[in-house]
């Protein structure tokens, strides 16, 4: 993988709302841990969760990041269109993309005119109208669904999953493309119980191709003390290989297609 540096892009500090622009993070060429084949990832800035593990603190921030003109950013996935042949394309990460949905709109009609595939990697905290819209868009939606119980998701998130689960229902009830995703953190969404009722809430949905399984790890935690943040799982270990096998043979029940990332 390779991260532009966004110094090299003609960037200005706008208004949030200017509808020609993005606030991202960064952006990584020749990804492939993000949607099919390669891509082109543009981590988006801003997230309304508070996720303990969360690997980009420094993208909490709706204020932060810098706003960078759509068409350049097309621009960019056009130069790389030859890397992604077949199955790659552009996928929109966090933060959390949702909360930029309108510019992520045209983003994505302007992705499509190109031929372009699209990728939403989202946490589902929104699910609205405008949130619609865009995932007419979305040739895949890669959705993070933190816990299945509640108060679970409250205690790692700082939010409920009620609009997540309402927006996974919505998204399998259009017919369209989509990728669950899971991260097992030893202490915390790794119950058995949990991951039961996690499988079974969605094994009947059609549209789920891919189910990943991402373990826990500590390779985030240095931004957090940069940040001058408390890391609350410092203390947590990884999963071990053990664990690791056991959710994935949870999961194995419900799905065709597990990942062990």
């Amino acid at each position: 993988m390779n991260y532009f540096p966004l110094q090299d892009i003609d960037a200005a500090k706008l208004n949030v709302n200017d509808p020609e622009h993005l606030r991202i993070h960064s952006l990584e060429t020749f990804g492939t841990h993000d949607g099919p084949g390669i891509r082109m990832v543009v981590f988006v800035q801003g997230c309304q969760f508070r996720c303990l593990y969360c690997q980009n603190p420094d993208s909490i921030d709706v204020k932060g990041g810098t706003l960078v003109e759509i068409e350049e950013l097309v621009k960019r996935a056009k130069r790389q269109r030859a890397y992604f042949r077949k199955d790659g394309g552009v996928t929109v990460s966090g933060g959390e993309p949702l909360l930029q949905r309108t510019k992520l709109l045209t983003f994505f009609k302007r992705l499509q005119e190109e031929g372009i595939n699209t990728c939403l990697d989202s946490n589902g905290r929104l699910n609205n109208q405008e949130v619609h819209d865009l995932l007419d868009y979305t040739d895949i939606l890669l959705l993070d669904v933190k816990h299945i119980n509640d108060e679970w998701h409250h205690k790692l998130t700082g939010l409920t999953n009620k609009n997540t689960l309402e927006l996974a229902k919505y998204r399998e009830d259009s017919g369209r493309k989509m990728w669950l995703r899971y991260v097992l953190v030893p202490g915390w969404s790794d119950q058995e119980e949990y991951l039961e009722q996690w499988g079974q809430h969605f094994t009947n949905y059609k549209t789920v191709e891919r189910v990943e399984l991402i373990p826990f790890h500590q390779l985030g935690s240095h931004k957090w003390d940069l940040l001058g943040m408390n890391y609350p799982l410092k203390d947590t270990p990884v999963p071990s290989e053990e664990l690791k096998q056991k959710a994935k043979k949870i999961f194995d029940k419900y799905f065709d297609n597990v990942i062990l990332k």
